[in-house]
């Protein structure tokens, strides 16, 4: 049903995830990191609320084990629920609950941890975890979809995915990169790498947009002096 990574970046600080599924939307439920904190993936039958629990107790000061461990303790429904985190020292934790989806498995490598359900076969999360590690020197983004790619490539879910999702946190509130994917019937993966080729040349611009505009390039568009 769904596989993900989720990664830190130890040159810059930057957080992200990468994820796609068979349903509509991933990027809507299932991605979420927080500048300066940590990423998170909440997956299987997903409850976004534990990822925004989880990250405010990494913010609070748990390390990524330790935040997943106070977020799924007693708590109902958990058995339903796939979680990764990765925190700002890139230690990494996961949680998968007794009903989930298939075959399912988790990999851990350094400053990532990649998982899925409904798999083709276990090796997919390592191929994620691997991807990811194979070029460190590039930016979080790109690992990330390396990342995802990887899985692709060893055999993904048992079915087709429908949607794919990229997140990136920098030292903003707002993420740096935000892309998504929220329907293709072939290969969203693919138009995610798309997505991504043509946002980074223009991702700094849309940066100093924000920061300050008056040292941004120009618009581009109709009626721009």
């Amino acid at each position: 049903m769904t596989f993900s990574i989720a990664g830190r970046c130890a040159r810059t600080g930057m957080f992200g995830v990468a994820i796609t599924t068979s349903s509509i939307a991933v990027g809507s439920r299932c991605p979420h990191a927080r500048a300066g904190v940590g990423a998170v993936a909440t997956q299987n039958v997903t409850d976004p609320n534990l990822a925004k629990l989880v990250l405010d107790a990494m913010a609070a000061g748990m390390d990524a084990a330790g935040a997943i461990a106070s977020v799924t303790k007693d708590r109902p429904h958990i058995d339903f629920r796939q979680l990764t985190a990765v925190d700002a020292m890139g230690r990494t934790a996961h949680f998968t609950g007794g009903r989930i989806l298939g075959t399912n498995a988790v990999s851990e490598g350094a400053d990532c941890v990649a998982a899925g359900n409904l798999l083709s076969h276990q090796g997919v999360a390592k191929a994620m975890t691997d991807g990811f590690n194979a070029n460190p020197s590039a930016h979080l983004a790109e690992r990330l979809l390396q990342g995802l790619e990887g899985g692709l490539a060893s055999g993904g879910e048992e079915g087709p995915v429908h949607s794919a999702a990229l997140i990136v946190a920098d030292k903003m509130p707002f993420y740096l990169v935000d892309l998504r994917v929220d329907w293709e019937d072939e290969n969203p993966i693919s138009k995610l790498r798309t997505l991504w080729q043509a946002y980074q040349p223009q991702m700094q611009d849309y940066l100093n947009r924000a920061i300050n505009p008056e040292a941004a390039p120009s618009y581009g568009v109709a009626g721009d002096p």
